[in-house]
């Protein structure tokens, strides 16, 4: 009885805070999706660009330069497709994140029986899209970014021998961690993957993909056309790789 409290009091809380679509104006189409062999295969980021344009949103690839007004990543919406097809059906869903990697919406199944591939994930993508349309989205000009720095954090309940209540305490980040945050223009943002994170600057744009390893400070890294390795030292992270048979350092500036 008491557990079951304990999660309705943490449901309660947290649902309070929740985000939703209306909440952001813009969304960030990657090239390629996890399942995707090469960039736009099927045309598929072209008809996300096409419908998420048509839903009412700003859409933007990777790669593009973008609008100053949407320089806070925070206030931008992440678009991703998730292929869960099965033998003989090809099944796709669609899930917008935040700049946590935090899931904001997912939609239903799309389902396609189709044999050709072109045309079964288009109609998977079209179908997994009706559950957008159905949002009936309308941006309301809240600036996401701004919420975030006030949203309380849960912290673990305090037991009592009467009931477990949740101790709520406001988020606070240091005015001097921001200022350095500010000062450096070359510091980049994980953001979580099924196989890792991807590290993006301020654009956004996605500079480096790390791979995890069984070492929580190691990961394998891709920069560009570069693979090496990105480690952690004394509390500061570096790229490192070969290049002409000589081992490389490069100091990354990271926010985890």
């Amino acid at each position: 009885m008491k557990t079951r409290f304990l999660f309705l009091l943490l449901f309660i809380a947290s649902y309070g805070f929740s985000q939703s679509v209306n909440d952001y104006k813009a969304v960030i189409i990657p090239l390629k999706y996890e399942f995707q062999k090469s960039d736009n295969q099927y045309r598929l980021q072209t008809l996300t660009k096409f419908d998420l344009n048509k839903v009412g949103f700003q859409s933007f690839y990777s790669n593009e330069s973008i609008p100053s007004e949407f320089k806070e990543r925070c206030n931008l919406l992440y678009a991703d497709v998730s292929n869960e097809s099965s033998l003989l059906v090809t099944k796709l869903r669609i899930v917008f994140k935040d700049c946590y990697g935090v899931e904001i919406f997912k939609s239903e199944i799309g389902r396609s029986k189709e044999k050709d591939y072109q045309l079964s994930y288009t109609e998977a993508l079209n179908e997994a899209f009706k559950s957008v349309y159905a949002l009936q989205y309308k941006y309301n000009g809240k600036s996401v970014a701004n919420k975030q720095e006030s949203i309380p954090v849960i912290v673990p309940a305090v037991i009592t021998s009467e009931v477990a209540v949740p101790v709520v305490v406001a988020k606070k980040e240091s005015i001097e961690s921001k200022i350095i945050e500010n000062k450096n223009p070359n510091l980049l943002y994980a953001q979580p993957t099924s196989y890792g994170y991807q590290l993006i600057d301020s654009e956004p744009k996605v500079v480096m993909k790390v791979y995890k390893t069984s070492n929580p400070a190691s990961f394998m890294a891709i920069k560009g056309s570069v693979q090496g390795v990105l480690v952690s030292k004394e509390n500061q992270w570096f790229f490192e790789y070969y290049q002409n048979d000589q081992l490389i350092s490069e100091k990354v500036a990271v926010k985890f």
